[in-house]
Order: structure tokens, then C-alpha cells, then sequence
């Protein structure tokens, strides 16, 4: 009934009204509400890729949400990775409420939002305006977790093993190590070598860091678990101990993460926590409400891939 009866009936006749209605089992048409509101009760989950676990995680957390409102959602992955996204239906206007896209650039998603679709960014640059809301992790400060964690164990020669994506999140853990390291005495980041989201691409990475010119780094910081599980496979085929004499982090604490020996330290990004932030950040855009602005927290998890350095024991 909400409370468009205020001022046009007394409040006696309105409990007459919703007394009645509850005898009666009245339920509110919700077809007739979406109807008259132009809505269609389905969203659009836009990931890069369906075979890393973190994206059904994504998942798992906006359906969860999304049922709890009586709204579907379409899992959608970019053909083209994080690439310019293609329309799946003839309008995507016409057949949905809104579009929650993960680890994407808004620039990718032009041909899903023609129309000015409702978009929320998930991991993503906060400061693009084709978004309407932005769910992100504290990306920067788990950086600086795994950073302090191999500083305080004495590692001064730090390499970078970074994803070859031009994505927000990836720009960030780069600028975070690097200011990390830049800050802390005697440290230095030895180099960065790039690399697709492989583990043959992260092994071939690791090693070209290892073998480089001058010291060896002492630790192999990662931007995900895949190219951290890449990297011990280079130390194993160079000859050398994880994490003796090379230690590794990952990133995003996947199943793999417990899978390798030694089980990597990694960062715990909560993917369905951002999957079910992200859908309650749609449905608030979409009933016109203030959307949260919270990074979500990250959480070091110490595991056998980290020690002291051979020369700090």
C-alpha cells in the first residue's frame, strides 16, 4: 500500500484497508509494479573470463543478493578478455535493469550501455564517470601487507611479477609496491617483468627475473596466485628452494593457492563479498538510493612460500 494514502484517506480507513488484505492473503502484484516501473528484473554480470574460480565466486555472491530481490542474473564473459565487450541481445536496454561488470575498463562495455544502462564497476577505477557506482577492494593496502610481511622478514631485493593487463586493479598493486619498497631503508624493487595470466607466462616471467643482471631478488611479489604458481616452477627448474632461497606471494587466494607445495602467501581478496556489494549497489542505483562508497578489506594469509632470506638467518 506504501504510504500514498497519506492525506487522501483517514488512518482508520487505511487499517481497514490492510486489515482486510491480510485476511484476504493479498500479495502485491510484483509483474504489475515492474511493469508500471519499466523494470524487468534482470541484471547483466559482465566478467573477463568463466575459467578463473574468482569470477564465480563474483557470482555466487550477486545471485545470492539477487534472489533475495527476486532478480535474475546473466553471467556474461567478454569474448575479448577485458576487451570492448559485445552486446548479447538484440538491445540490451530492452531486456535488462542494469549491468554490474568485474575487473573490466568502463571503455569495454560502451556497447552494452547504449541507452545510459545503469553500469556498476566492480574492482575498477573509481574515478570514471560512465559508471554510476564503484564496488572496489582495498587493493592498495593488500600491496602493502605483502610488502611489510617480506620487509619484516628481511627482504631488501624485491621483484615485481606483473600481469600483462592495463586494467585499474593491476595499475594499482604496481604503484603500491613500488611506493612500498620506495619507503622502507636499503630496499630496492630489482625489476618488473610482464606476463599473461599463465602459468607458463608466469614461469617464463620469474625466470627472466631471477637470471636477470646484478643480485638476485630475494622475493617475488605477484599479481595473482596463477603467476605466483609460475614462479615456483621457475625457482624449482632453476635449482632453487621456496622459499630458502626465493620467496613468492600471490594474490587473490585462489584454490590453487593451497594446491602448490609450498601453498602460497597470498592476499584474500572476498570475491562474493564484492558479488553481493556489487548487486545491492545496482538495486540502490536503481531505486534512486545513495549507493556505499566502502573499499572493501583485504586480508594477508601467511602460508610456506615466504621465510627470511638466506643472508637475514
Amino acid at each position: 500500500m506504501g504510504e500514498k494514502w497519506r492525506g487522501r484517506v483517514s488512518e482508520r480507513r487505511a487499517e481497514a484497508v490492510r486489515s482486510a488484505a491480510r485476511a484476504l492473503g493479498y500479495r502485491p502484484n510484483r509483474a504489475a509494479r515492474d511493469l508500471r516501473l519499466g523494470r524487468t528484473r534482470t541484471a547483466l554480470l559482465v566478467v573477463p573470463a568463466l575459467t578463473n574460480e574468482f569470477f564465480a565466486r563474483v557470482y555466487a555472491g550477486a545471485a545470492r543478493v539477487a534472489g533475495e530481490h527476486g532478480v535474475g542474473v546473466l553471467l556474461y564473459p567478454s569474448l575479448e578478455g577485458i576487451g570492448q565487450a559485445r552486446d548479447p541481445f538484440p538491445s540490451a536496454r530492452a531486456t535488462l535493469d542494469g549491468v554490474i561488470a568485474s575487473s573490466m575498463a568502463a571503455d569495454a562495455l560502451t556497447e552494452l550501455r547504449e541507452g545510459d544502462l545503469p553500469l556498476v564497476m566492480l574492482d575498477s577505477d573509481p574515478g570514471r564517470a560512465e559508471a554510476a557506482a564503484t564496488v572496489n577492494f582495498d587493493i592498495a593496502d593488500g600491496i602493502r601487507q605483502v610488502t611489510g610481511h617480506l620487509l619484516a622478514l628481511g627482504h631488501r631485493r624485491i621483484a615485481h611479477l606483473a600481469a600483462d593487463v592495463d586494467s585499474w586493479t593491476f595499475r594499482v598493486r604496481a604503484q603500491a609496491l613500488a611506493e612500498a619498497v620506495r619507503r622502507a631503508p636499503g630496499a630496492e624493487l630489482t625489476g618488473t617483468e610482464t606476463a599473461a595470466l599463465t602459468v607458463a607466462a608466469g614461469r617464463a616471467a620469474a625466470e627472466r627475473a631471477l637470471t636477470g643482471p646484478g643480485p638476485r631478488p630475494t622475493a617475488l611479489v605477484c599479481d595473482d596466485d596463477i603467476l605466483a604458481a609460475g614462479a615456483c616452477k621457475a625457482a624449482r627448474r632453476l635449482g632453487l628452494r621456496v622459499p630458502d632461497e626465493v620467496s613468492v606471494t600471490g594474490f587473490d587466494d585462489l584454490s590453487l593457492a593451497t594446491a602448490v607445495d609450498p601453498e602460497l602467501t597470498t592476499v584474500r581478496l572476498p570475491a562474493e563479498a564484492v558479488g553481493e556489494a556489487g548487486m545491492r549497489t545496482l538495486m540502490a542505483v536503481l531505486d534512486q538510493r545513495p549507493a556505499p562508497g566502502a573499499a572493501l578489506p583485504v586480508e594477508l594469509i601467511t602460508r610456506g612460500s615466504t621465510a627470511r632470506p638466506a643472508q637475514a638467518s
